[in-house]
């Protein structure tokens, strides 16, 4: 069993305590992975105004089992744990964090943590979305391939990009994880957008990627314009951004896609993606009387 969880504030002593967890298994924990280094570069509140809250839950012999990352106003991001680790995190954040909107995890650990936020706040939790992650096995690129080429993008895309992030998350239907113009500025600082123009230089779609952490690179996101899909933009900026990683010398290439959309997942899965684990993101509504 584990002991209750330990919170703080402190990034450094968070990681101190979770970095062994998370490096052990960088795919399942990605998310924390890349969350945690953008913390670390670009600062506490880069992802809104309040500070993060991050945590770990331990066995008694000190062995570190379960953490998690809250950056408000955003979801909780935990890793996989059991079910009484689960429960024992939503009794702990129903005082210290009452306001959390909601949870990404692993889908049992999803469902384990929505149904104990309800029990222990009388909140109603909905499934929102139900994410495969997808690692790259062998780089198959679609024949034919759009006409056209990748390039990274620049500083002179910069207007372009923060559109194109703003409609992305428009799309998906979620309020981005940063403003868009320091995501852009973020990815511009590491070359992490990789974008897809056609023979006389319009760019066509975009696919970025996250700093290489542990090993692992995360494909994100990856958009094309709504006029301009189905033309293979898309799948031309990713097998760019993926092949680039490889390049860089990412032992492990992974990506997110939503299960409700069997275009993407056919999509990655052609060119080479494996399915890892299913996630998932429930949301939480407090009672009227609450």
């Amino acid at each position: 069993m584990p002991s209750d969880w330990w919170l703080t504030d402190d990034l450094e002593a968070f990681m101190a305590r979770a970095g062994e967890l998370l490096h052990s298994e960088p795919a399942l924990h990605t998310v924390l992975l890349s969350v945690t280094e953008m913390l670390r570069l670009r600062g506490l509140q880069v992802y809104g105004g309040r500070a993060p809250l991050f945590g770990t839950c331990a066995d008694a012999d000190g062995t570190v089992r379960g953490a998690f990352v809250r950056t408000p106003p955003h979801r909780l991001a935990l890793s996989p744990v059991t079910p009484e680790a689960a429960d024992a995190l939503a009794r702990r954040l129903a005082d210290a964090d009452p306001d959390l909107p909601g949870v990404a995890a692993e889908h049992v650990t999803a469902e384990n943590f929505a149904r104990a936020w309800e029990r222990h706040t009388g909140a109603t939790g909905t499934l929102d979305t139900r994410q495969r992650l997808y690692r790259l096995g062998t780089l198959t690129p679609p024949e034919p391939a759009p006409a056209g080429r990748a390039r990274l993008a620049t500083e002179a895309d910069r207007d372009l990009l923060v559109r194109w992030h703003q409609e992305f998350a428009e799309a998906v239907g979620e309020p981005p994880a940063m403003d868009s113009g320091d995501w852009v500025d973020a990815r511009l600082s590491y070359g992490g957008v990789t974008l897809w123009e056609t023979p006389d230089g319009l760019p066509v779609g975009m696919a970025g990627a996250t700093l290489r952490i542990a090993g692992q690179v995360r494909v994100a996101p990856v958009y094309t314009p709504a006029g301009l899909r189905g033309r293979g933009y898309g799948g031309a900026a990713t097998v760019a951004v993926t092949r680039a990683a490889l390049d860089a010398g990412a032992a492990e290439v992974l990506l997110f896609t939503d299960l409700a959309n069997p275009t993407s997942n056919g999509l990655y899965q052609r060119i080479g993606y494996r399915p890892v684990r299913d996630f998932a993101q429930h949301g939480f509504r407090r009672g009227s009387g609450l």
